[in-house]
């Protein structure tokens, strides 16, 4: 689900960049947005943004990105989109996966970097909420600290309380047809979320009746040890990453597959194949794996994470007093 990405160069302004748009449409409830920093004119499309509390007990209260359907948004499906980590702010998949917006790559120099309409947007034909989930992803935030004690299990209790809230505030979206979607970690999350919704799970009352017609995850985690993990060679094999007589060695000494318990010659073989696929890029094995080569190469998505929204908040230009923020969440945690 992840589209190709940039290495190098001035990697700091595009995270600055994700933390600075997602700060200035955080508001205490729900509110259109017309316009971004980084966008010539008003926004082509609707976006909403919210919050929605999910847990009164410990104020938890978890951050959303509406973008209505640019067809018929009275009938196309809506779609609640979970990011992966787990604890990555949704607005990656806004900007990065399905949503009407991208960064303009081709044309960076540095500052603060354009955005553009995408056209292929998902959101063509559908409504799509983009949700900060679980608790201390994006703009999702706790009052009290135990809140923040998260796990799989709370954060599907949490998204189904938001669902049921949601609609409870938008009657007018309950007969559209519902699909459950993510990437990456959500894999975890979504069929739990989707099966609890087709059980008739009762989380605050008998109703709103959602409209559940399915779910889909791209690129999902689901068995690291089982089937994560060991499924890569087979696919690498499949795709010409690998010879075949690598391939052969690596059934031989491994198990015919299985790489959890490893002699001396698995391990060989492992790092062999490691080496071989190094240079590879493991979320698109046909793009380059840097397409913005600098002197400096990083791994983009470690950068999201030693990088941290809290080094971009050291700058002036960053406060919460600047951007005029009125929740008790003003950080933009780009992955928690």
């Amino acid at each position: 689900m992840r589209g190709s990405m940039f290495c190098g160069g001035d990697l700091r302004w595009w995270m600055l960049a994700i933390f600075f748009l997602c700060t200035l449409i955080a508001a205490a409830e729900e509110r259109v947005v017309t316009h971004l920093p980084g966008f010539q004119g008003p926004l082509p499309f609707q976006l909403r943004t919210g919050y929605v509390e999910v847990d009164e007990d410990n104020g938890v209260r978890l951050f959303y990105y509406f973008t209505l359907s640019e067809g018929s948004s009275a009938d196309d499906p809506v779609m609640l989109w979970l990011s992966g980590g787990p604890g990555c702010t949704s607005f990656t998949g806004l900007v990065y996966q399905i949503g009407p917006l991208s960064f303009d790559l081709d044309s960076y120099m540095g500052g603060l970097p354009k955005l553009v309409y995408r056209p292929e947007s998902w959101t063509k034909v559908s409504n799509i909420i983009f949700l900060d989930s679980p608790v201390g992803a994006g703009f999702s935030y706790s009052v009290k600290e135990q809140g923040y004690n998260s796990s799989d299990t709370k954060a599907v209790s949490h998204i189904l309380v938001f669902l049921k809230k949601w609609f409870d505030e938008h009657p007018e979206f309950l007969s559209n047809p519902l699909y459950i979607g993510g990437d990456s970690y959500a894999g975890m999350i979504v069929p739990t979320v989707t099966s609890e919704i087709a059980k008739g799970l009762k989380i605050v009352g008998s109703k709103p009746t959602m409209n559940l017609k399915g779910c889909l995850v791209g690129n999902p985690f689901t068995d690291q040890s089982n089937f994560d993990g060991p499924s890569k060679i087979p696919f690498a094999h499949r795709m010409a990453l690998i010879s075949d007589q690598m391939y052969k060695s690596y059934k031989k000494s491994c198990r015919g597959g299985d790489n959890r318990h490893q002699s001396i010659q698995c391990r060989n073989s492992l790092d062999a194949i490691d080496e071989c696929v190094k240079d590879i890029s493991e979320f698109h094995v046909l793009e380059p794996r840097c397409a913005y080569a600098s002197p400096h190469q990083y791994n983009v998505l470690k950068l999201k994470t030693s990088l941290g929204v809290q080094k971009m908040q050291q700058l002036p230009d960053f406060t919460a007093e600047g951007l005029h923020l009125s929740e008790i969440s003003t950080e933009c945690r780009v992955c928690a």
